[in-house]
């Protein structure tokens, strides 16, 4: 229970302080950027490095860099197909998701084996 209570904490930590950054900088959208999923990861991983040693939590590092190039894979795919062809946001993204487990699989099988 107490680990959640410090992935709690610290995650809310960096969310408030990349709010407040983002409450001065330009484009206020800067604070959603890094709100949520950053600080739950770094959280993440200093408990991973706590619990279950340095080699465990680079594993989860590897694992955390190779979602992010298949989201980002998956964004940039719906990004253009919605300027290019006008359909909804719904259904790009809805019809795209089989890309981002695609770029996702794909990556880990390139580059996740242990």
């Amino acid at each position: 229970m107490s680990e959640y209570l410090i992935r709690f904490v610290i995650g809310g930590a960096v969310v408030t302080a990349f709010a407040m950054i983002g409450d001065v900088l330009r484009p206020k959208s800067f604070a959603g950027l890094f709100g949520a999923a950053p600080s739950i990861a770094l959280a993440t991983l200093g408990l991973t490095i706590r619990h279950k040693g340095p080699q465990v939590a680079s594993i989860e590092g590897r694992s955390m860099i190779l979602g992010a190039i298949a989201f980002l894979v998956y964004a940039a795919a719906v990004s253009w197909i919605m300027r290019r062809f006008r359909i909804s946001a719904l259904m790009s993204t809805v019809c795209l998701m089989p890309l981002w487990f695609l770029a996702a699989f794909s990556l880990v099988a390139l580059f996740g084996g242990s």
